[in-house]
């Protein structure tokens, strides 16, 4: 009967880490999905910045909004 007992700890123990595993890839299945998270954690450092190639788009950006105001206001 000894036996039986260690086998019933066996299976206890391989639930428990299949449980953790799958609880892990639920987690990883989760981030990948949170795609709001994902955006911001490309555009921001970590302490909450905009990355640099995020000011460059937005500098660009701005010099072509001006750009088409001096435009518009020259042709009048």
């Amino acid at each position: 009967m000894s036996g039986t007992g260690n086998d019933v700890d066996a299976i206890q123990a391989d639930v428990e880490r299949t449980r953790e595993e799958l609880a892990e890839t639920v987690d990883l299945l989760a981030a990948k999905l949170d795609v709001k998270a994902r955006v911001r954690d490309q555009v921001t450092t970590a302490d909450g910045r905009p990355t640099p190639a995020v000011l460059a788009v937005a500098g660009a950006l701005a010099g072509l909004v001006a750009l088409v105001v001096v435009l518009k206001i020259r042709r009048r």
